[in-house]
């Protein structure tokens, strides 16, 4: 005898939970066809345009933008927070050495966990919303010093101890060269560690969601998320899309090797997006950003951005496809000197505050996500008796 499950006791849904509503948020939202994105009420491209990266965490965190006494405190809260327990420093050259090729996106996953267990942090279920929110402001607050010193140690330097002196941007910067940071240079990094900060249901928010929904802590969340990122559909495009400009090399190049590319079925990296059916808002203000700091690679990369979308409309008519954020996010990156392996963590140093968001609306319901699937295997025998 075989069990018979209807197909109508289970809702019919798209692959990958394409346009599903999984939840209520106040976080942000995308609204992918107006081409516009927000941070709870406020435009993300204005904020990035006229407030510091800080000002945007405690809105994320806190809910409000602060006025410039709490702003101040909050930037000295967080600053404090840079350094390292002893504990998690003297374990960081290991993590560099285990981590090899993989950089260290991969070396941060162990160190959060690391962070976590030093600090003590505990479940969210097990604390009140003002703990958890310390925990979130403690962890990301170390990011940027994890990953800049996971870097610095997989090249043989010593890491650079954080300043409290410093933005988070600017922080940022210095702990990965060593050098005092160009004021313009750590404004454009900060101008898109905001424009990145969230950005919807995307598949790591979502995971940092789930593992919230089970009470986990603060740390555990956060690895997931970053392992959601780690995966090439989802980050590491920014340094992809420079490839491209690199492969196309010179301007009489792009349109036969775009055309290749595309009759070939290939993806052309930095260009379309899964939300977004107009231009990407976030590529609109980072190139705005590389045009001024002007130069033959921004020249090239506006001109290969032109002849893309040309081709795109040519070929794959009715698409709207056009450069989305990771495109001109490469070029600025490259124009303040970080090196390609930390395109993608700079982007987790900025998405983190989002996460952490996410983390503490979700926390704020005792619900767990448990979503079910589809079996569609052979049909079970009701006995369960195995035959030989």
């Amino acid at each position: 005898m075989t069990v018979n499950r209807t197909a109508s006791t289970l809702v019919e849904v798209p692959r990958g939970l394409a346009g599903v509503v999984v939840t209520d948020t106040e976080v942000g939202d995308v609204r992918g066809s107006e081409g516009y994105y927000h941070y709870r009420q406020y435009s993300a491209v204005e904020l990035a345009r006229t407030r510091g990266f800080e000002d945007v965490w405690h809105l994320l965190v806190h809910g409000d933008l602060p006025d410039p006494g709490r702003a101040a405190a909050f930037a000295a809260e967080t600053a404090v927070l840079r350094r390292l327990p002893e504990e998690v420093r003297a374990a960081l050259p290991a993590v560099a050495a285990a981590s090899g090729a993989s950089g260290p996106l991969a070396g941060m996953r162990t160190a959060l966990s690391l962070l976590g267990a030093a600090r003590g942090l505990r479940p969210v279920y097990d604390i009140d919303a003002d703990r958890r929110r310390a925990d979130t402001v403690a962890a990301c607050a170390a990011v940027p010093t994890l990953l800049t010193a996971l870097y610095r140690l997989g090249r043989g330097l010593e890491p650079v101890e954080p300043r409290v002196d410093l933005p988070y941007a600017a922080n940022y910067l210095y702990m990965l060269t060593g050098s005092e940071p160009d004021p313009r240079r750590a404004r454009a990094v900060e101008q898109y560690l905001i424009s990145t900060i969230d950005h919807g249901f995307n598949a790591s928010t979502f995971t940092a969601r789930v593992i919230a929904s089970t009470g986990a802590d603060v740390a555990a969340c956060l690895v997931g998320a970053v392992g959601a990122l780690s995966g090439p559909l989802h980050g590491g495009a920014p340094s992809r899309a420079l490839d491209t400009l690199d492969a196309i090399g010179t301007p009489d190049r792009i349109d036969p090797w775009i055309r290749d590319r595309v009759r070939a079925g290939d993806r052309v990296m930095g260009f379309g997006h899964a939300v977004y059916r107009t231009e990407d808002p976030r590529s609109r203000m980072l190139r705005e950003i590389a045009q001024g700091f002007g130069g033959p690679r921004v020249e090239f990369a506006v001109e290969v951005e032109r002849q893309v979308e040309r081709i795109l409309a040519e070929l794959k008519p009715g698409r709207e496809l056009h450069t989305n954020v990771e495109f001109y996010a490469g070029v600025v990156m490259e124009l303040c000197g970080l090196p390609r392996e930390m395109f993608t963590p700079t982007f987790a140093a900025g998405r983190v505050i989002g996460w952490s968001a996410n983390i503490l609306e979700q926390a704020a319901d005792s619900k767990i996500i448990r979503p079910v699937a589809r079996y569609v295997g052979p049909e079970p025998e009701v006995t369960g008796k195995v035959t030989v």
